[in-house]
C-alpha cells in the first residue's frame, strides 16, 4: 500500500481512481471529487475541505479525521466503510451506501444524512441538528447512540437500537420490524403508522404517542405525563409501568398499565374494537 503523509491537494479529482492508498496527515482543500472512484484506502488524522471528497469508493477506513463544513456531500455511492473517531460537521453525509460500521463519531449537522444505506452499524455516536436521518435505510444496529433532530427513521426497515436517547418528532413513521431496548425517545407522534415496532424497557415522552401502528409491542416501558391519547387506530400488546394521561379507541390488542388519567373509547372507534384495557 502506498503512503501519502503530510501533503495538501485541492481542485478537481486530485486523487481519482487511487487505489490501494493511505492518506496520514494529509489535507484535501476546496475542489470536488477529490477520492472519486478509489478502493482499498485509509485516510488517518485527514481535514477534508472539499465537496464530495468518497464517492463511488469501495472498501475504506477513516480514522480521527475532521470534514469541515464545505466537505457536504462526502460520502455518497460507496460501500464496506469503517469510520473511528471523527468529527463531521457537514450536512448530507452517508447516501445510497452498503457496509457502513460508525464508532466514535460526531456529526452536529446531520440534516438530510444516512439516506437509502444498508447494513449499518454504530456505537458511540451523537448526532445533532438531525432532521430526516436514516430515511429509507434497512439492517440497522445502534448501541450508545445520541441523537437530537426530527422525522428521524422514517420508512426503515430491520432496525434494532440499544441504550440510546433519541430526541425526535415524527420519529418511527412507516418503518417494519423496529426494536428498541433502553432507550428514551422523546417526540410527539412517535411511531405512526409502523408495523411490528417493539419497545423494551423504553421511557417515552410526547404527545399522541404510537397511533395507527400494527402488531405494536410494549415491554416494561414508561409513559411521562404529556403522553396522551396514546394507542389510537392501534393493535398492540402493552405494559407500561406507569399512569397513562390518556389512551383514545386501539382498535384491538391488550393493554396493561398502573393506571388511567383517561380511557376514551368513542363512537369513533375501528373494528374489532376489542383491545381489552387493564390494570397492573
Amino acid at each position: 500500500m502506498k503512503t501519502i503523509t503530510n501533503e495538501e491537494f485541492g481542485g478537481e479529482r486530485p486523487l481519482f481512481a487511487a487505489k490501494d492508498l493511505r492518506l496520514e496527515n494529509v489535507t484535501i482543500h476546496a475542489g470536488e471529487s477529490a477520492l472519486k472512484e478509489c478502493s482499498n484506502i485509509e485516510a488517518v488524522q485527514c481535514t477534508f475541505e472539499g465537496k464530495y471528497p468518497f464517492w463511488h469508493v469501495d472498501n475504506f477506513k477513516v480514522e480521527n479525521c475532521l470534514f469541515t463544513s464545505g466537505a457536504r456531500a462526502a460520502l455518497w455511492y460507496s460501500s464496506n466503510l469503517v469510520m473511528t473517531d471523527t468529527t463531521v460537521d457537514a450536512p448530507k453525509m452517508f447516501r445510497e451506501m452498503k457496509g457502513l460500521k460508525l464508532r466514535g463519531v460526531r456529526i452536529p449537522d446531520a440534516q438530510e444524512t444516512m439516506w437509502h444505506c444498508s447494513d449499518i452499524e454504530c456505537s458511540d455516536v451523537e448526532v445533532a441538528n438531525a432532521d430526516y436521518l436514516f430515511m429509507h435505510c434497512r439492517n440497522i444496529k445502534l448501541d450508545n447512540w445520541k441523537q437530537q433532530g426530527n422525522y428521524s427513521f422514517q420508512y426503515c426497515t430491520d432496525v434494532e437500537i440499544h441504550n440510546a436517547v433519541i430526541d425526535s418528532k415524527d420519529a418511527f413513521w412507516n418503518t417494519e420490524n423496529v426494536t428498541v431496548y433502553d432507550s428514551e425517545l422523546t417526540g410527539e407522534y412517535l411511531g405512526w403508522h409502523s408495523v411490528n415496532l417493539r419497545l423494551v424497557r423504553c421511557k417515552i415522552s410526547g404527545t399522541q404517542p404510537l397511533c395507527y401502528a400494527r402488531n405494536l409491542v410494549l415491554e416494561d416501558c414508561e409513559f411521562a405525563p404529556d403522553c396522551d391519547l396514546a394507542f389510537e387506530e392501534s393493535t398492540l400488546n402493552a405494559t407500561v409501568n406507569s399512569v397513562i394521561t390518556s389512551v383514545k379507541n386501539p382498535t384491538s390488542g391488550t393493554i396493561r398499565a398502573k393506571g388511567y388519567s383517561e380511557i376514551i373509547l368513542d363512537e369513533n372507534i375501528k373494528a374489532p374494537a376489542d383491545c381489552k384495557i387493564d390494570t397492573l
